[in-house]
């Protein structure tokens, strides 16, 4: 990612909103890099995403006014700042073995702080590429142990961003609450839908023609959360289900890693059940 700073808002849409941010950017000695802007004429509400250069670094106080004038949410961030991250995988280790690959080759803006885990599968793994790795057994009766555990892993490491990477353990009403935002997972979105165990087998016997994966935010809803990308495979009669596995697995670890880059570069902003995405 560029240096430089990245403004992210959203607001009742009126006129003037982007005269008056380019117009304070100005002010602060600014230059705009990129900038994208959404209109949802269904809510009534603007999205903006502005990425600009400029000689200082503190802009939130400076910029209340504007905000306060239109009823803005916003956030400025640091562009080149990798966002600190916390990776949660069980035994399916695609997803980790990806988005490791794609951040140790400088692909992913993130800084992975440790992997979390309820097996011991892929310590090994977490060590080669120098990760710290936490073992945290999920026992129906220690759940709430192990998730507290999981919090004071996330809030010493610093973590802004929690990624479920084929973490097989549905997370508390409370935890996704607290990680509400910022915790991301990955899931099969076959065409028609099959839930629960052996989905590719499900899919195999239905004799299914697509198959993809959603990357979602983490709510109380599970598996319904602010879809952020979605993609899918052409299959047919001729493959087997080790094939259609495998397939679905190269598309779940290519929309895990959109999601996870789009979300570490600022390019999401929530739209109540939905996201706007400025890819």
């Amino acid at each position: 990612m560029n240096d430089g700073h990245i403004l992210t808002l959203s607001c009742p849409d009126r006129p003037g909103i982007v005269h008056a941010v380019s117009g304070f950017l100005l002010e602060q000695g600014g230059n705009i890099l990129e900038a994208g802007q959404f209109d949802d004429r269904d809510t009534g509400l603007f999205f903006m995403r502005v990425h600009f250069s400029a000689p200082q670094a503190d802009f939130a106080a400076a910029f209340a006014p504007v905000a306060e004038r239109f009823g803005m949410r916003f956030r400025f961030a640091d562009a080149a700042r990798p966002m600190p991250t916390l990776i949660l995988v069980s035994k399916l280790g695609h997803c980790l073995n990806d988005l490791l690959f794609r951040w140790r080759s400088g692909l992913l803006p993130i800084d992975i702080r440790a992997i979390v885990s309820n097996h011991r599968d892929f310590y090994q793994l977490a060590a080669s590429y120098d990760i710290p790795f936490h073992h945290v057994p999920v026992t129906p009766a220690g759940k709430a142990h192990a998730e507290a555990r999981l919090m004071e892993i996330a809030e010493c490491e610093g973590v802004e961003l929690v990624v479920l990477a084929r973490y097989m353990q549905i997370l508390s009403a409370d935890l996704c609450r607290r990680l509400e935002g910022r915790a991301i997972n990955i899931h099969h979105s076959f065409l028609p839908s099959f839930k629960g165990a052996r989905p590719y087998q499900q899919a195999h016997d239905r004799g299914v023609k697509l198959i993809g994966a959603t990357a979602h935010y983490v709510t109380t809803d599970l598996d319904e959360g602010p879809i952020i990308e979605q993609d899918v495979a052409r299959v047919d009669h001729a493959m087997d289900v080790p094939t259609l596995t495998a397939i679905g697995r190269d598309v779940e670890s290519v929309v895990l890693a959109r999601a996870l880059k789009w979300h570490a570069e600022h390019r999401i902003v929530l739209n109540g059940s939905k996201t706007v995405v400025f890819r």
